[in-house]
């Protein structure tokens, strides 16, 4: 049986000795400190730290949190990254652009830029709420914070699956009549499912993971504004136990993520292949 001049060898061979000895510098260097996490802790340690009394109201309010922020993330960039998917012209191009630039800009940026748009005496703050509130230091400035930081992940993922539908399905539907409104729920959101499924995740995770937009924008207030990422960095002063707990929740939430999404997509691009074949 001859193979597929066009598909990947599935193993290493002797000559990629060289490269894969200079790629496996940079792994060594990625594993060793979650090999270094895992290994300088016990399981009664482990158990100790998250019995710490900071561990789970931090954990109830990122969970509460980052759901929230995916819902509105997903409601709203859904239709965004199938406008994006659909049009070529330079003003789809900027709106990408814009989109994209929480993920390059740093946290402490973001923080900043989000306290003068929509703090006490930010730019749209006597459009939005009363004179001498603030949304900022509060619950909402959390997930404000975590939808700034974490909307490119899943807008960036959802118009990669939208520009993947092939064309032709689209013309075809046009053809018989179908709206644009009804192209993007009948056709659109079941093709790209995998895709929406894996960006959502990878949103979630992003989210999860916000730390420092929250501190600038939201503040570290116990039971109010302190995720895990901020709870992490509150215990490291106090209880290492409890920040290594915690870091390793983090971790094996991340980790598990990774697998499900690596998942999604290769079912959906085989199942993709099947039926081109």
């Amino acid at each position: 049986m001859t193979r597929d001049p066009g598909r990947a060898p599935s193993g290493f061979a002797k000559s990629d000795a060289p490269l894969f000895g200079l790629g496996g510098v940079l792994v060594v260097f990625l594993a060793l400190p979650f090999l270094g996490l895992v290994t300088t802790t016990s399981w009664s340690d482990f158990v100790a730290g998250l019995g710490h009394p900071i561990v789970w109201p931090a954990l109830k309010l990122s969970l509460f949190t980052t759901i929230l922020s995916l819902v509105v993330v997903v409601l709203f960039g859904t239709p965004l990254a199938w406008l994006l998917a659909r049009r070529r012209g330079r003003l789809a191009r900027l709106l990408e652009t814009a989109v994209q630039l929480p993920v390059v800009i740093p946290p402490a940026v973001a923080g900043v830029a989000l306290l003068l748009a929509f703090g006490r005496r930010g730019l749209v703050a006597g459009l939005v709420y009363p004179e001498g509130w603030s949304v900022a230091f509060t619950t909402a400035a959390v997930v404000m914070a975590e939808v700034f930081v974490s909307a490119a992940f899943f807008v960036q993922a959802a118009t990669s699956a939208f520009r993947r539908i092939d064309e032709s399905l689209l013309l075809v539907a046009r053809s018989f009549g179908a709206s644009p409104l009804r192209l993007f729920l009948r056709i659109g959101l079941p093709l790209a499912g995998p895709g929406l499924v894996a960006g959502a995740a990878l949103s979630w995770a992003r989210a999860l993971g916000e730390f420092g937009a929250t501190l600038m924008f939201a503040g570290n207030l116990a039971e109010r504004t302190q995720t895990l990422p901020l709870a992490i960095y509150t215990a490291l002063e106090s209880d290492l136990r409890a920040a290594q707990a915690l870091s390793l929740v983090l971790v094996a939430v991340a980790f598990g993520l990774l697998v499900g999404v690596r998942a999604v997509l290769s079912t959906a691009t085989s199942a993709a292949e099947e039926a081109r074949s």
